[in-house]
């Protein structure tokens, strides 16, 4: 008998994959470069990108020794709502572009793992038929559009189906510049549509000289959105409110004042503007802003159960995955997305167990140490 640990491995090619990352190459040789290359790249030089991942290696561990770590609790609390881990799954657009399944297979390998999936607006498959898959706690993710009737209708459609929360995406009143997606004249593949939108007549893109998608952006999402709508969301909906970009203790204050459940820290997967600073870097700033009031995720560059536990030592009460969903649902649909979302919890699991923390409660700032913090004193040697 193949272990159930040895089992997740192998994927459908047969390689073994031990990893998160080894996901990445697989969706590369797989998906066509116009698909790849959409979900793949960032902003303009891309420096964000790879800051989001290379700022994690900055922070070290300070691990406790002998504690008993036969029982590791991962459980925890988002929003009221109870789940295995501190992992839940970000908004990503357009996954039937990595698998015909799309975000059927996602929905179905987030409930198995019982943790949190955030729908993007710009799914391809709608939140009905999301909801459809079976049980499960799903948030969705909120573009606002120039048409507020349309914001109403999706918002009201998404509670009915089940939605529990809404992820307010505010760091797009433009989109960025993804020079990828600029060169492939990116545009959804002709079966494609955005299925959210569908019987609104803005479901299509229409093909652009640059991206296609940037063109739909600049024609439908509205560039006035302030703090104001963040309250006006709130008279149209009963669900609690993320807001969705946040990476200052300045906006951490107004998202609070004007009625924010909560707060992702993101740089939108550094697609948006180049050369801000790492999600888990700014992270901190925003905790400390924050005094408790409302519970702080993280998302950007989360590759590994180390990094999991950095983001809550720093103060997030849990984190949020993008890419490895898409590129592990292109290499093997939903099992790919099972297997991440199982390496992930299993890395956790053992960084917890190394760094002696029983449950999510025993994770504190004294477990890691940053570039930033203040030497810790040093006795010097009597003469």
């Amino acid at each position: 008998m193949v272990s159930s640990r040895l089992k997740h491995k192998f994927t459908s090619t047969g390689m073994e994959v031990t990893n998160v990352t080894e996901y990445d190459a697989i969706a590369k040789a797989k998906l066509p470069k116009n698909a790849y290359d959409y979900y793949a790249s960032g902003a303009e030089d891309q420096w964000t990108l790879q800051e989001n991942r290379n700022a994690f290696a900055r922070i070290l561990f300070r691990p406790r020794i002998l504690i008993d770590v036969t029982k590791i609790d991962m459980t925890t609390t988002v929003l009221g709502f109870k789940i295995s881990m501190p992992i839940m799954i970000a908004p990503t657009a357009f996954q039937k572009m990595a698998h015909p399944e799309g975000e059927y297979a996602t929905a179905r390998a987030a409930s198995a793992a019982n943790t949190i999936m955030t729908l993007s607006s710009w799914a391809t498959s709608s939140v009905e038929e999301v909801a459809s898959t079976g049980p499960g706690i799903r948030f969705f993710q909120l573009y606002v559009y120039k048409d507020r009737n349309v914001v109403a209708q999706l918002v009201r459609r998404a509670e009915k189906a089940g939605f529990k929360a809404i992820a307010l995406t505010v760091d797009t009143p433009r989109l960025g510049r993804r020079e990828a997606d600029i060169k492939n004249r990116f545009n959804l593949p002709p079966h494609l549509t955005l299925k959210n939108f569908e019987g609104l007549d803005l479901g299509k893109m229409d093909k652009a000289n640059d991206s296609g998608l940037a063109s739909y952006v600049s024609g439908q999402i509205d560039r006035s959105l302030s703090w104001k709508d963040v309250k006006w969301l709130q008279t149209i909906t009963k669900m609690p409110i993320l807001v969705k970009g946040v990476i200052t203790a300045e906006d951490t204050r107004l998202a609070i004042q004007a009625g924010a459940a909560g707060i992702i820290v993101s740089n939108h997967g550094a697609r948006q503007l180049d050369y801000v600073p790492a999600t888990i870097m700014a992270l901190e700033e925003v905790v400390k802003a924050a005094q408790g009031r409302v519970p702080v995720f993280l998302d950007g560059g989360v590759r590994r159960g180390t990094d999991v536990f950095k983001a809550l030592a720093l103060g997030a009460s849990g984190i949020f995955i993008g890419r490895p969903v898409v590129f592990s649902l292109a290499a093997e649909g939903e099992a790919g997305v099972r297997k991440v979302l199982q390496m992930l919890r299993e890395e956790f699991e053992l960084t917890m167990a190394l760094s002696g923390c029983r449950s999510i409660s025993e994770i504190t700032r004294n477990h890691i140490s940053t570039e930033w913090d203040a030497p810790r004193a040093q006795f010097a040697p009597r003469l």
